[in-house]
């Protein structure tokens, strides 16, 4: 058995805030659209060089946003009302921010000797909350009959920045599927999953141009397998997935889940056409058996076994306990978080003046990598090794009297904070 890391997305801010601050600079027209996407370039590539140093195999392209991934899904797929003024080609970074935060009159690109140019009297897009997250998103705003093109290759081109750093990411992209259950309509009685069929060849245009570049994997979240499907649905999957494996024969398709367990969607995501399943084992760790018993042979497992949504350390004891039985199984497996790491500080490095004692009980963004390296290791290579790797830290931190960590009734989502 070969188990290697990934990481599912990371956060994106910097690690001292560095893109709020070079947003609200260009926001303001204190600064112009090169200097914000030099800075966004900056940042992404110490994000990949990070996690690759830190022993990451599969690193994330295109998780990194300058506002929101669903909002970037939208540009990538042409998917912009009329009100912002788009009439097709590239999405400009204009348009963007203007469904982003709205924009009111008229500003002159001379007005600020930056270059803005900005979309009259068009709103903000709506903003949903993401599933059961304190993570919000722009809607998608879809109509009956509408068009899809390739607006945006910010996926290609990140893959590219990647690559030309000696990095071969593994690019993230929403699932078709659940960006149209996503997309809301003005129009009642509308079902934005009519729109598959039109939206799939955008897709397959992406991974066709994905492979081209030189990617070996792609990541497709489809976070809606977790949520109730009807058979419609379903049926939808199953048609999306046959045409995107046709696509592009040379790249292999992580089909990724969180927030959630497959429960009654189990059977449909292992039918799917795709080379790897992700399943989130913190939300959902009863599914872990069923999961393991019918999977495909040759299909990959990515098991998402620390929390990506809290900032507590994880039991690296306990888990290696539950995950050494994989060892007796002849499969592919990938240890990773159990959503996108998204949801947490970067790195508790930062936190220079934090109490030892609290520091003991915490994992941010970074540590969590490094305890998904450190089970990585004990599994490939025996505990024995792995006890003395420096990045190996006490897997129970110890008691103190000032800092007492949350029962589990007190959590506000109990079950976020559980393992396998």
């Amino acid at each position: 058995m070969s188990v290697t890391v990934a990481t599912l997305g990371f956060p994106r801010i910097g690690p001292r805030r560095e893109l709020k601050t070079a947003l609200e600079r260009y926001w303001s027209g204190k600064s112009d659209r090169a200097e914000l996407l030099a800075l966004a370039a900056e940042l992404r590539a110490r994000t990949w060089r990070r996690q690759a140093e830190l022993g990451v195999d599969h690193v994330p392209s295109n998780d990194f946003s300058l506002y929101d991934h669903v909002l970037d899904t939208s540009a990538m797929v042409g998917a912009i009302p009329p009100v912002y003024g788009w009439s097709g080609g590239p999405v400009e970074l204009d348009t963007y921010f203007a469904m982003a935060r709205g924009a009111q009159g008229e500003a002159e690109a001379t007005d600020c000797g930056h270059g803005h140019r900005h979309v009259i009297d068009a709103p903000a897009a709506e903003m949903t909350k993401w599933f059961d997250t304190n993570y919000h998103y722009l809607s998608p705003e879809v109509v009956p009959g509408q068009t899809f093109e390739l607006a945006s290759t910010k996926a290609i081109d990140e893959f590219i920045e990647a690559k030309a750093l000696g990095i071969i990411t593994r690019p993230v992209l929403l699932g078709p599927v659940t960006f149209l259950k996503l997309a809301k309509s003005k129009i009642e009685g509308f079902d934005p999953l009519e729109l598959l069929d039109d939206l799939l060849p955008v897709y397959a245009t992406v991974l066709n141009r994905l492979e081209q570049a030189g990617a070996w994997w792609v990541q497709i979240d489809e976070p809606c397998l977790v949520t109730d499907l009807t058979d419609a649905d379903r049926k939808a999957l199953h048609r999306a997935y046959r045409l995107l494996a046709r696509t592009a024969p040379g790249v292999k398709l992580m089909l990724t889940t969180y927030y959630g367990g497959l429960d009654d969607n189990l059977e449909t995501a292992l039918a799917l056409p795709v080379a790897g399943l992700h399943v989130d084992l913190i939300r959902a760790p009863e599914q872990f058996e069923r999961v393991l018993a019918n999977a495909p042979t040759g299909m990959v497992l990515s098991l998402g076994v620390i929390d990506g949504r809290n900032v507590w350390r994880a039991d690296l004891e306990r888990l290696l306990d539950r995950l050494e039985p994989l060892l007796a199984t002849d499969r592919d497996v990938v240890l990773a978080p159990s959503c996108s790491l998204l949801h947490t500080p970067i790195d508790l490095a930062q936190e220079r003046a934090l109490d030892e004692d609290i520091r003991s009980w915490l994992a941010f963004a970074v540590q969590k990598i490094e305890e998904l390296v450190v089970l990585a290791q004990a599994l490939n290579k025996g505990r024995g090794g792995v006890a003395r790797a420096s990045t190996c830290r006490p897997s129970r931190p110890r008691p103190s009297a000032r800092f007492r960590r949350p029962t589990r009734c007190a959590r506000r989502a109990p079950r976020t904070t559980r393992g396998i």
